[in-house]
């Protein structure tokens, strides 16, 4: 057997080196801000003629870290009912530290508002179901959102503001 048998010599099998993989690593996650209030129970908590009208907002937005780490929030605000007759409101920003390396610089910024919060979704929108349902009420399960569709939306309010679109 060879001594070099096993071993990779960091060239790929026609003699190259291999190229650099774009990778997006999350390094961590967490609540950062969340409150739910049930302003008017347990009235509130008394069976309904109608459903209420339930409206939620998102928002996201990214700063630069230490060492091209980058934290993005993701802002989640809504409420069930209107005043006086609230029954509940909520906001979350739920954060998450995200390492992208060997990402074109024109794909950053896409990446940063689209992906990365597309990853965090899923553990926010479980805490507001559970909350919600921790305030006697059914669980609310926001439906998926559409990060790419508010990304050209944000981008298109910048052009139409005159400011320059994000690269970064």
């Amino acid at each position: 057997m060879n001594a070099d048998e096993g071993q990779t010599s960091g060239k790929s099998p026609n003699g190259q080196a291999p190229q650099n993989n774009a990778s997006l690593q999350c390094l961590a996650q967490y609540t950062k801000d969340f409150s739910f209030e049930n302003p008017n129970a347990p009235r509130s908590l008394q069976p309904q003629q109608q459903p209420p009208n339930i409206s939620v907002q998102v928002n996201v937005n990214a700063k630069p870290l230490a060492q091209g780490d980058v934290e993005v929030e993701l802002l989640i605000e809504g409420k069930a009912g209107e005043a006086p007759n609230l029954l509940f409101a909520f906001e979350l920003v739920y954060g998450g530290v995200f390492r992208l390396t060997n990402i074109p610089e024109d794909s950053m910024h896409p990446i940063i508002m689209i992906e990365c919060p597309r990853l965090l979704f899923p553990f926010g929108r479980q805490i507001i179901a559970d909350a919600v349902r921790q305030g006697g009420f059914p669980p609310l399960f926001i439906d998926p959102i559409d990060f790419a569709g508010l990304y050209r939306q944000r981008v298109a309010e910048m052009a139409a503001q005159g400011q320059q679109s994000p690269t970064a």
